[in-house]
């Protein structure tokens, strides 16, 4: 039989952390994170880390265990949470991952195999000079007219992961899409799929609302601390709410230009993951408002009771 796995995905800021924490409290679970930022250390404002006082209690999984000058691969997180899903469901418990970055998700769901394609030092050595002397605009530019799906679904301010899907094509001649299209198409696991979505307008006010909180936590502080640490040019700095402020620290824009930045970087990546999920995944949709969290908690907790006892008589 296969194991249990509960899914939770949607945009950033529609609320997946606090109905992630309420259901693994009604349902015996535990949470392992699926985003891939959350995993570092010392990188809590900008990436609206869960709390030891939002997780109420709930073993959460993948929290701070890099530090933020490591790289970190779908791959890695891939052999990371298997385990942790059968260790999981083992204990009689319930695993949900909870998060945001699809293909980190859909690589476990459906056990992805990565192509075993050898580095090319002095390739990958000359796109990061590239990188230094023209940016990571004109980087992503390159996948356009050889990898034109890579170049819609990864970001520009990914810069490592565009450099992978470069270099995979010029060792290989063949795009990263191209391998994604032989991986397996039935999930290895039980597994029930919840997408969280809201208005669009809401989705967006709340995420400026949350940037303007962020800076009242201490997002600059956070930021700059890192920055005087030495963590630049890094996988983890290049993720949005710490590129836009960090061109404020080196007095690339004003304090008020780059806050503005950050919220339409998040707004825009909010519509990308929603696309994503939409094309990529077979979610069920729940859509939220600033009113019905508890009505849809209760909705989701019974889909997800009947589902699984559908599946292999299991009951919660």
């Amino acid at each position: 039989m296969k194991e249990k796995l509960v899914v939770i995905v949607g945009p950033t800021a529609v609320g997946k952390t606090k109905l992630g924490v309420e259901l693994a409290k009604q349902l015996n679970g535990e949470i392992i994170s699926g985003d891939s930022m959350q995993i570092y250390k010392g990188m809590d404002i900008g990436t609206a880390k869960v709390s030891k006082r939002e997780m109420e209690g709930i073993r959460h999984y993948l929290i701070d265990i890099k530090s933020p000058t490591e790289s970190f691969s779908v791959a890695e997180f891939q052999h990371l949470v298997k385990p942790l899903v059968t260790e999981i469901n083992e204990k009689g418990k319930l695993p949900l991952i909870v998060g945001g970055t699809g293909l980190y998700v859909n690589s476990v769901i459906y056990d992805y195999h990565f192509p075993d394609v050898p580095t090319d030092l002095e390739y990958r050595q000359t796109l990061e000079a590239y990188v230094q002397e023209h940016g990571t605009i004109k980087l992503h530019e390159k996948l356009r007219n050889i990898d034109p799906i890579s170049y819609e679904t990864i970001h520009p301010n990914n810069y490592r992961r565009v450099i992978r899907a470069l270099e995979v094509y010029h060792v290989t001649k063949k795009t990263i899409h191209d391998y994604q299209q032989n991986q397996p198409t039935e999930s290895r696991y039980d597994v029930v799929m919840i997408g969280l979505t809201m208005d669009r307008q809401l989705l967006y006010d709340r995420i400026n609302k949350r940037v303007d909180i962020m800076i009242e936590d201490g997002l600059i502080e956070e930021a700059r601390k890192l920055y005087e640490n030495g963590v630049k040019n890094c996988q983890s700095v290049q993720a949005i709410g710490y590129k836009e402020i960090y061109e404020y620290i080196e007095g690339q824009m004003s304090l008020e230009e780059a806050v503005d930045l950050l919220k339409r970087n998040s707004r825009r990546y909010a519509k990308r993951q929603l696309t994503w999920f939409r094309n990529k995944m077979d979610i069920d949709w729940f859509e939220l408002t600033e009113t019905n969290f508890n009505e849809k908690k209760q909705e989701i907790q019974k889909f997800i009771e009947e589902r699984l006892k559908k599946k292999r008589n299991y009951i919660v």
